[in-house]
């Protein structure tokens, strides 16, 4: 009897031709094998399955059982019994189902596409889940590195904030300009060097770090610098990644707006919907020079990891260079905690 299907058995009996004819089917049988096999590891695994999908990846699951069952039902009609016969002549064959069993002959030759498709399925789950293990073990290794590298690189706070607060009363009375500057830098190094000790800090402090930036590249630019900023009004429960966003602004003006002789202009929308935030970024460049080394940059490829890692399947990061304009697209699914959390106003430096 044939091993899989048992749709006909041979009347003659012995060992040999039972595995002959057992082999015919199963090549036979392959097509319909091989399109359950596919449909699980290709499309169904992949694009619903892993994602949380589960009662879609439950009806295409059914749905490619019924495929399948339906095409090995029509290899069976068409085509087996004519190789069986053709293959084996001197042997009689007995077809044990009914010829208006239908629902029998489906299920028959269902069997061996769940036995084959599963198999596919249970190797293509193991596959992915060890490499995403991997994956996770690499992503964790280079964020302690990188962490370790900013440690090292770091002035103790109280010498850096006493100096600071020096300068600043300094320049009160004789630059009001300067010390706007002192202020502004001390609030972004206050950031660096505290807040971002956090996994993730309120959205409104990233965005006023990009803020505080921005306004002291501005003062290499004066008037020369065109900039349009939206930013959400508010965005106190919503929380981010610390230092997330900052390096595409600040590709924006090392490799963009620096090359620029006139007319330079940057523009920032970063818009929030819940805890869906959405940020367009362009900037200017001279036209004929390549942005490559930025797109693959140190900085941009640690963000991108950093995405990964912190954000799987919850971000869309798209990069786009063209002729006279450098524009990236961000979508994120960030954090909502239901609290209200006041934001003291800093008015000048604090001594540590």
């Amino acid at each position: 009897m044939s091993l899989l299907y048992a749709r006909f058995v041979p009347t003659a009996d012995g060992l040999p031709y039972q595995v002959a004819v057992s082999l015919v089917d199963a090549l036979l049988y392959m097509p319909a094998h091989m399109f359950f096999t596919y449909s699980l590891i290709l499309f169904v695994i992949p694009r619903y399955l892993v994602k949380g999908k589960y009662i879609f990846s439950a009806a295409l699951v059914l749905l490619a059982c019924v495929l399948t069952a339906m095409l090995s039902n029509l290899i069976y009609l068409g085509l087996v019994n004519k190789v069986n016969h053709f293959l084996f002549p001197g042997i009689e064959f007995e077809d044990i189902h009914p010829h208006g069993s239908y629902f029998v002959t489906l299920l028959a030759g269902l069997r061996g596409g769940l036995t084959v498709g599963g198999m596919g399925a249970a190797i293509k789950l193991m596959k992915y889940f060890y490499f995403k293990e991997q994956r996770n073990l690499q992503l964790q290794k280079e964020n302690m590195e990188s962490q370790l590298q900013v440690l090292k690189a770091q002035i103790h706070p109280h010498f850096l904030f006493n100096t600071m607060n020096n300068i600043y009363s300094y320049t009160q009375n004789t630059s009001p300009e300067a010390s706007r500057l002192v202020m502004g830098l001390s609030d972004i190094l206050r950031y660096m060097l505290y807040d971002c000790n956090q996994s993730t800090v309120s959205l409104t402090k990233e965005l006023k770090m990009i803020e505080e930036f921005i306004s002291l590249e501005k003062v290499r630019y004066g008037n020369r610098l065109e900039l349009h900023i939206n930013l959400p009004s508010t965005s106190q429960n919503v929380y981010i990644a610390p230092l997330l966003l900052i390096p595409f602004v600040e590709n924006c003006f090392k490799h963009g707006i620096s090359d620029m002789l006139d007319q330079p202009w940057l523009s920032l929308d970063i818009s929030l919907v819940e805890n869906e935030m959405t940020m367009k970024l362009m900037n200017g460049k001279p036209s004929g020079i390549s942005r490559q080394r930025t797109t693959h940059g140190i900085g941009i490829n640690n963000v991108r990891k950093r995405l990964e890692f912190l954000y799987p399947d919850r971000h869309e990061l798209m990069i786009i260079e063209e002729e006279e304009v450098f524009v990236v697209n961000l979508k994120m699914i960030l954090e909502k905690r239901h609290i209200k959390i006041t934001q003291p106003q800093l008015t000048k430096p604090v001594n540590v």
